[in-house]
């Protein structure tokens, strides 16, 4: 009887030292938010990419609108400051962090803009610029562009 407490007792010791060493490789494999740097390193990337977006001749369709509420308002454009939020929001989101995305849909946002399978590869040039700036890793960066490529079926005009 006392073999088997003791079989018992080393079973569920084993056990729980398994449980635990799986527990604490979950929990040293970080998110690809904290392996980006957080809400502010999102956030610079983004003031970056939207600077770069604003610079892009191909892109001068699409945004003409923004960048003419922008010359008027400068950085307090409503519509800047909103498109802003919701690509932080949004990357956040997606890459594992806190925020939520509360904008429209990706139809919802893009219906009637026709945007163009070159527009959409532009943009993901400019947002993988952008990530390079920050020296951001081949891995990061590329979890993040796939991430943003899986959204070019509901941008992408038909």
């Amino acid at each position: 009887m006392k073999m088997v407490k003791i079989s018992v007792i080393a079973l569920v010791m084993g056990l729980s030292f398994t449980s635990c060493n799986k527990d604490e490789e979950m929990a040293t494999t970080p998110s690809l938010y904290d392996r980006l740097g957080g809400v502010s390193a999102i956030s610079a990337v983004v003031d970056e990419f939207i600077g770069r977006v604003a610079a892009n001749p191909d892109m001068v369709r699409t945004f003409q609108p923004l960048l003419t509420e922008v010359g008027e308002k400068g950085a307090n454009s409503p519509r800047l400051i909103s498109l802003r939020q919701n690509l932080i929001d949004q990357i956040g989101e997606a890459s594992g962090g806190p925020q939520k995305y509360t904008g429209k849909s990706m139809v919802a946002a893009h219906t009637g803009m026709n945007i163009t399978e070159v527009e959409f590869n532009s943009l993901a040039g400019n947002l993988s610029g952008a990530l390079d700036k920050f020296s951001v890793p081949m891995t990061e960066k590329n979890e993040l562009l796939t991430v943003i490529g899986s959204l070019k079926p509901s941008i992408v005009a038909k």
